[in-house]
């Protein structure tokens, strides 16, 4: 059985979460098991601000996507305390990571028999991006209803 471990804040859920959960699924196969990592606060406030949504949320939401067999608290931003303890065949890592973390991630994954797989980094399918986004359209704006600015709101149909 092929294990894969992937890791993620996951504050916001967007298309390359699902695209890298979708290829750590296929490179487990049928038989395997994708294994995902969310951050604790803690761990995202090493290199980033604290996420919007409760670790239980982000966890959940982890939980919910098919292409995921098994979701754990990791309790820093390096996977490696993971890594050593599930000892997963794969390593998923995102080529946005330090090339220096990346190779101390080789190592350890040397040292169980294991292997990192990079995967490229999508700027466009960024949860920093969308929130930078959400904060600029949201900036100076009255909330004028669902829809488009100027969009009236729906009315309830009995």
């Amino acid at each position: 059985m092929i294990i894969v471990y992937s890791y993620y804040v996951l504050d916001i859920l967007h298309a390359g979460h699902l695209r890298m959960m979708k290829n750590a699924k296929a490179m487990a196969g049928p038989d395997g098991r994708s294994i995902v990592g969310i951050l604790t606060d803690a761990a995202v406030m090493e290199k980033k601000p604290r996420p919007v949504l409760s670790l239980e949320e982000r966890m959940e939401l982890a939980e919910s996507i098919r292409y995921v067999d098994g979701v754990v608290v990791q309790e820093t931003y390096s996977p490696l305390q993971n890594v050593r303890w599930i000892r997963p065949d794969i390593l998923l890592e995102s080529s946005s990571h330090a090339p220096k973390d990346i190779e101390k991630a080789r190592a350890v994954m040397k040292e169980i028999q294991g292997r990192v797989v990079v995967i490229p980094y999508f700027p466009d399918q960024s949860s920093t991006r969308i929130k930078e986004e959400i904060a600029r359209l949201s900036k100076g704006k009255k909330n004028e209803g669902p829809g488009q600015p100027g969009m009236k709101p729906r009315r309830k149909v009995d």
